[in-house]
């Protein structure tokens, strides 16, 4: 049976747990971040926490409360992380149009990264970032 007909609930999972090998710390950002989309601030934060991981970019994870009402829609998407557990995604707002899974979020993470939980992150390409 080709491997697109199992049943992902089926489907074993590794779990690793972050070292030397593939670090990964979160810890509070010190400065105000304002996530922009078209132009629009969809999210607001002086609470917001990095995320870094190994040699890839840091992420900033917003607490959910801090985004905009409205800016945020559920999508059926779902990805899985070893280190961080399963992502579910969210469509972006914006004046422009709705970007589809613009936004993930890991409801129930791993305990390395617990503390994301309650949080999101946005795609850099769909959002203007800044600090301050």
């Amino acid at each position: 049976m080709p491997l697109s007909y199992l049943r992902e609930d089926l489907v074993e999972r590794t779990v690793k747990t972050p070292g030397p090998d593939h670090p990964i710390t979160v810890e509070p950002h010190p400065a105000r971040i304002v996530v922009r989309a078209a132009g629009k601030v969809v999210a607001d934060t002086t609470r917001a926490l990095t995320l870094r991981e190994g040699t890839y970019p840091p992420v900033q994870y917003i607490p959910l409360e801090d985004v905009e009402p409205g800016a945020l829609v559920p999508t059926d998407k779902s990805t899985y992380c070893p280190y961080k557990g399963d992502a579910s995604y969210y469509a972006l707002v914006t004046a422009d149009g709705t970007v589809p899974d613009a936004v993930w979020t890991y409801t129930e993470p791993y305990p390395a990264v617990g503390p994301i939980a309650g949080h999101v992150a946005f795609y850099p390409q769909h959002v203007e970032l800044t600090e301050g």
